[in-house]
């Protein structure tokens, strides 16, 4: 089996940063604890990462070089209850727009945000479904969104089941997939610095 480098030759032309979730709570009641953990996560750690890789990328032998930092509507809009992931989120689109200006003009490194809307993963399922992320000191943090929250979101009874989406549905994680995968390929090679907002029509 080959080694992981030997693939892009000692390489690296893609980074995908995607690894999340929230942590939700309103204003005043959210706690340092929920704040600085999800800062971290979704603005520090893509950082950290992209400025590990600057040797990979700082180089002008051209080859393609695409950065894909991944937001969410919460980023643009704001959210209830998400104070610390909807700032989170916006500044992971800051992020993106100074790589872009940076790492562009010298080295023709693309880097440009996709912000998704409603998604259908565990951060979107009932929160009864009991999925949860657990923290290095072991705290553990209930995912997904409240059941009783959703059938008032959705309007109850027989109304439509997202009726502020209008393709009617959730996303797929394929289909948010598909878009890193378009992003990330020549399709897009004149794109850069840009926020691509997949949410089915929604916050149009």
């Amino acid at each position: 089996m080959k080694k992981a480098a030997e693939f892009g030759n000692g390489k690296i032309h893609i980074i995908v940063n995607n690894a999340g979730f929230t942590w939700d709570g309103v204003i005043h009641k959210t706690t340092d604890k929920q704040w600085d953990t999800i800062l971290a996560l979704h603005c520090s750690a893509p950082f950290k990462l992209v400025r590990a890789a600057a040797p990979y990328f700082r180089v002008k032998d051209g080859e393609s070089r695409s950065i894909i930092n991944i937001s969410s509507t919460s980023g643009l809009h704001g959210n209830p209850g998400q104070a610390n992931y909807a700032l989170a989120k916006a500044g992971v689109i800051g992020l993106t727009k100074t790589i872009a200006k940076e790492w562009g003009p010298a080295f023709g490194v693309r880097a440009n945000t996709v912000a998704f809307g409603f998604i259908a993963t565990r951060l979107t399922a009932a929160k009864e479904s009991g999925a949860e992320a657990v923290l290095p000191d072991g705290t553990k943090v209930a995912l997904g969104i409240p059941m009783a929250q959703q059938v008032a979101r959705s309007g109850g009874g027989n109304a439509p089941k997202y009726p502020d989406i209008p393709l009617g549905r959730p996303g797929t994680a394929k289909e948010a997939a598909s878009v890193i995968l378009a992003v990330a390929s020549p399709l897009f090679s004149y794109v850069s610095g840009q926020t691509i907002s997949v949410t089915g029509g929604r916050n149009m």
